[in-house]
């Protein structure tokens, strides 16, 4: 964490402009708090098409009068170029969470992933590069290690994709090296695993899988498992992942640039193992999940079975040290979900 305090205490001696596009979501949103905490100039771009306003009203509620007039929101989608040249315009540092997620949503609308999270990355790409953006770090996805068996997983050694989502976050990759390459671009991605927090929708048919069970279990409804929840992931706090935003945006190392990493915790837990943490989390609050069991169903297609990051790159080249493990994130986030399911 030294690398990450000491970076903070630099933000906050010389504030910085920023832009976070897909500032209604809950990652977006996320970094749109930290940074105005830390004294940053923020534009955000969103369309709301999976953002929310109240995300944005919790931020303001939440933070003094005077960090959040530094805010300046943009309404639109990054598919057109004109509106993503006007949200880089003066922009040092670009934050790109813009995207359709969810994997079986691109499954059923894979014109709709390709569109936002391709043509709408070339077109925030293009427009950062022609504003002479210091740094450009963009979100791809663990999705992207397909159907790759080596565990844990290593950035360079990937397999094929197994969904239109992989798909776009891939060709994001290669675009991105694309424009170091071509236009001396420089830009860092983050393949996010499976990130939870506060402002994480927990409605909604592409819900998230953390938000969807502690809806269910504070109301009593069943919890459905995909497969026989042996399946496993790596789920990461969304307070890491701004840490790792910062330090991506911010570096100073040279080896860093034009690279991407992994941003997890480095742990696997099973869908079994999830449950039970979750439970305990509610029941432990005098909710009504005491004695619930999971109700399994088949394995959903395209799923990867398992997913655990090798985050040593992370750690070597950006400084990055995870601070939440999945019981402490739960821990924070956990008053949240209850009110948003309530």
């Amino acid at each position: 964490m030294a690398d990450y305090n000491n970076l903070l205490g630099e933000l906050r001696a010389a504030p910085r402009t920023w832009l976070v596009t897909g500032v209604a979501g809950f990652i977006g949103s996320g970094l749109l708090e930290t940074l105005l905490g830390l004294g940053q100039r923020v534009v955000g771009l969103d369309n709301f098409s999976t953002g929310y306003p109240e995300n944005l009203e919790e931020v303001r509620r939440g933070i003094d009068a005077e960090p959040w007039q530094r805010f300046k929101l943009l309404t639109g989608g990054i598919e057109d170029l004109d509106t993503c040249k006007r949200a880089c315009a003066g922009v040092d540092l670009v934050l790109h969470q813009a995207a359709l997620g969810s994997v079986p949503r691109s499954i059923a609308d894979p014109l709709a992933t390709h569109l936002s999270n391709v043509t709408g990355f070339l077109n925030i790409l293009a427009a950062a590069r022609e504003a002479g953006v210091k740094r450009f770090v963009y979100a791809s996805s663990s999705s992207v290690y397909g159907d790759g068996t080596d565990l844990p997983k290593v950035e360079e050694r990937i397999g094929r994709p197994l969904s239109p989502y992989a798909a776009s976050k891939a060709i994001d990759e290669i675009y991105a090296d694309v424009f170091a390459r071509a236009y001396g671009f420089g830009s860092i991605g983050l393949r996010y695993f499976n990130v939870f927090g506060p402002r994480q929708d927990p409605l909604g048919a592409y819900a998230a899988v953390i938000p969807r069970w502690i809806a269910a279990l504070l109301k009593g409804e069943p919890v459905y498992i995909n497969g026989d929840g042996e399946t496993s992931r790596d789920f990461c706090y969304v307070a890491n992942v701004v840490q790792a935003n910062l330090l991506a945006a911010t570096t100073a190392n040279p080896e860093a640039i034009n690279q991407v990493f992994n941003i997890a915790i480095g742990e696997r837990t099973t869908l079994n193992e999830l449950f039970e943490l979750l439970r305990h989390s509610v029941c432990g609050s005098g909710g009504r999940a005491a004695g619930h069991k999971p109700i399994y169903q088949g394995f959903r297609p395209a799923d990867v079975r398992h997913s655990l990051a090798d985050i040593t790159k992370a750690r070597r080249l950006l400084g990055y040290a995870p601070e939440y493990r999945i019981a402490q994130g739960l821990e924070l986030a956990m008053d949240w979900y209850r009110r948003k399911a309530g």
